[in-house]
């Protein structure tokens, strides 16, 4: 899929409602939770301790930080998306974040995201996103949340 262009704020607006695209996949692998973890400092043994997943976890494997997943949004929404002629992005805020299913190790994930609205505050867009993180084959998502960013466009 190729990645949706936007140069202004009117392009922008022209997309309200709809979805705006989806990402590639993308493979978490142990490595990738395990740099997570050193750099969050979570070492919970479910995330980072493969022998003991394989016997004590309902889910027989390790499995990503909740927050790896969050942290992992802004690389899928660039696959996603390019925003052209701003002076500065902003990450607003999330809202109604919830975690569905966890990211089991080796399971592939990806974004779809659904421009939810998008409100011009004196010259700066503050866009909603609905994001939804998938996990390939899988019925359940890994999370869904409402993503909020402020693009200061060039006027």
């Amino acid at each position: 899929m190729s990645k949706l262009i936007i140069n202004s704020y009117e392009d922008f607006e022209k997309y309200v409602g709809q979805e705006l695209g989806v990402s590639d996949y993308l493979k978490i692998t142990q490595e990738r939770i395990n740099k997570f973890a050193d750099a969050t400092l979570d070492y919970q043994w479910i995330h980072t301790d493969p022998e003991r997943a394989k016997t004590e976890s309902p889910f027989k494997n390790t499995i990503a930080h909740g927050y790896l997943m969050v942290s992992i949004l802004p690389y899928l929404w660039d696959q996603v998306i390019e925003v052209n002629n701003i002076k500065m992005l902003i990450n607003y805020g999330i809202e109604k974040l919830k975690f569905n299913q966890p990211v089991i190790v080796d399971n592939e994930i990806r974004l779809k995201v659904k421009l939810e609205s998008l409100v011009n505050l004196r010259g700066i867009a503050k866009a909603e996103l609905k994001v939804v993180l998938e996990i390939k084959d899988s019925p359940k998502n890994a999370l869904e949340e409402t993503v909020i960013f402020l693009y200061h466009f060039n006027n």
